[in-house]
This record gives C-alpha cells, sequence and structure tokens, in this order.
C-alpha cells in the first residue's frame, strides 16, 4: 500500500467461533489485527475506538461473524505516522 492509501475490506471472524466462549472477543481483535497486517504489509497496526466497541458490542461470548473495516495507511506531515495503518468501521 502507498502512503496515505484508503482501502476497504471484508474482514471474515466465523473461526472466532471455534474458539472457547470467553475467548471470542479477544480472539476476534487479534483476528482482526492479523488480517490488516497480511493485507496492508506493515506491522504496526491501530485498531478505531469504534471498530473496537463494535467487536465487543454484544460482550465477550458472541462478537459478529465479518465485519467491514476502512484502513488507512500512513498520515499527513509527520514520518513517524507513515507506517502506521488505523483501521476504521466502515459506514
Amino acid at each position: 500500500m502507498d502512503n496515505n492509501e484508503e482501502r476497504m475490506y471484508v474482514v471474515p471472524l466465523r473461526k472466532v467461533k471455534e474458539a472457547p466462549r470467553q475467548q471470542r472477543a479477544a480472539r476476534a481483535t487479534r483476528a482482526l489485527r492479523e488480517f490488516v497486517v497480511k493485507h496492508s504489509k506493515c506491522e504496526n497496526v491501530k485498531i478505531d475506538k469504534i471498530l473496537n466497541e463494535k467487536l465487543w458490542e454484544k460482550g465477550i461470548e458472541s462478537s459478529p461473524s465479518k465485519i467491514k473495516i476502512k484502513i488507512v495507511k500512513g498520515e499527513e506531515g509527520e514520518e513517524e505516522k507513515r507506517d502506521v495503518v488505523t483501521a476504521y468501521l466502515a459506514e
């Protein structure tokens, strides 16, 4: 991905249901982070607060089976932030 590039993805989270009930939301967060790392080829991933709340919306035991996200690589200006990918909830 180039700097300041935006992409939309639908992240499948069905395999999270195979995890123990008390670990599903945390496993969904981890799976989302792994998906973004794989598709953006960047190790530094930030998950937006609204996206995190959507993953935890139904509690720890019931996370969504898929979620639509928008990932943005880099920010205007600071060079330190160009190597950071931020995942947002798609509208």
